[in-house]
């Protein structure tokens, strides 16, 4: 019990349950940050108990890939240039907050720094090193630095090498932030005593290996990407919709839950190709219901086109905003603003607002739902055997509701 007023008292080997949470809130935030970005992968856990884990370091986003990674029970500390990261007070609130950084001078006095972080490492927490000093550029590393190994020594905990392979397409240094897998294999203890040398040969091969891995991956999903990245891909977009606009059944967000999840850097362009197909459509529908002319519309029902008439009787152009939440086909809207010789001016305008809002939203929903999927893509026929089967199933709701 602790007494107001009083330190509390710190078990010897045990951190306190406040750096764990802090660490724990930490890993879920850039867990999150790299799965939108590509994904994160850990190969091999920490043992129990401090320890100086030292990486190579080629990008800023070094930092985020082992806080994602690393167990939140060894809380994470990250040694940072103290030059760099702690010469403002913004950069030192982000580091501190954000990575728990703690500053290392690199030009004298960095031993210091570093042996003030003893007594955490005997109660259980994880320092982690770049002994390089500073980001690599050609994807080599450089010589490693004593420091860390200094440190294990005088608080008597393993040095533990980590390999991080991705960061340098993710983030590379001068460079501009993209998507891409990020990996970080985690090795066994070294022995004591070792020395830099050898500490940097151990992180470069869990590097070399773990960059070499390849990314399993589904044959489909690499067949559907070989005509989404062709010259095929939005014009696919634009023909499914301008024809579920006129009498196809089957909505192109159905199309673009598969297109936009095998690549998700093509979901704007599929989604916006998509788009100008049920603006096209809708016209061409509005067009031949005016002139008389009814193309076939499978899969609609009398009470769809009694409701939708009711709609553009009170509210004209402007009822179609209610089709992307009422499951009414785009077509039964088309054909019956034609009969109701609404504008076509006012019609595409409605149109444009109604069904780009959902286009561009689901479009670019699939997107992220691809990037979070980066790393199991293996399982993409699975995916398309879950995503027809669940459009199959709503499809039959709606459909039977609206009977």
């Amino acid at each position: 019990m602790t007494l107001p007023g009083s330190t509390p008292v710190r078990t010897p080997g045990v951190l306190p349950v406040r750096s764990r949470v802090a660490s724990a809130l930490r890993r879920g935030l850039w867990w999150g940050v790299l799965s939108l970005t590509g994904g994160v992968e850990r190969r091999g856990r920490l043992p129990r108990g401090g320890c100086v884990v030292v990486a190579n370091h080629s990008s800023h986003a070094d930092t985020a890939a082992l806080l994602a990674a690393l167990d939140a029970r060894h809380a994470p500390a990250i040694g940072a240039a103290a030059d760099y990261w702690f010469a403002s007070p913004w950069r030192r609130r982000i580091c501190r907050r954000l990575a728990a950084g703690f500053p290392v001078r690199r030009a004298g006095g960095g031993m210091a720094d570093l042996l003030t972080m003893t007594g955490e490492l005997r109660e259980g927490r994880a320092v982690v090193l770049f002994p390089e000093g500073t980001r690599a550029e050609d994807g080599t590393l450089g010589s490693f630095h004593k420091g860390a190994l200094v440190l294990a020594e005088k608080a008597g905990v393993p040095v533990v090498p980590a390999g991080i392979a991705g960061t340098d397409r993710l983030l590379p240094k001068h460079g501009r932030l993209r998507s891409s897998l990020v990996r970080v294999a985690i090795g066994a203890p070294l022995p004591a005593g070792v020395s830099p040398a050898a500490a940097r040969d151990a992180v470069r091969e869990l590097h070399d290996r773990t960059a070499a891995e390849p990314l399993r991956d589904s044959a489909v999903r690499r067949r559907v990407a070989s005509v989404v990245t062709s010259r095929v891909g939005p014009p696919l977009a634009f023909c499914w919709a301008f024809a579920e606009a006129l009498s196809w059944p089957l909505m192109p967000e159905l199309l673009l839950g598969v297109v936009c999840v095998a690549v998700p850097r093509a979901a704007l362009r599929m989604s916006l190709g998509a788009l100008a197909g049920s603006l096209a459509g809708g016209l061409l529908a509005l067009h031949l219901a005016a002139a008389g002319v009814q193309p076939p519309a499978p899969l609609t029902t009398d009470r769809m086109r009694a409701e939708v008439r009711a709609e553009l009787a009170v509210e004209g152009a402007r009822a179609v905003r209610h089709q992307p939440w009422n499951g009414i086909p785009f077509k039964v809207y088309g054909a019956e603003a034609g009969r109701a010789s609404v504008p076509a001016g006012d019609w595409v305008a409605a149109s444009a607002a109604a069904r780009g809002g959902r286009t561009l939203t689901v479009g670019l929903a699939f997107g992220a739902f691809g990037l979070l999927l980066r790393r199991h893509r293996r399982l993409y026929g699975r995916y398309l055997a879950l995503l027809g089967g669940g459009f199959a199933v709503g499809l039959g709701l709606i459909v039977r509701g609206w009977g």
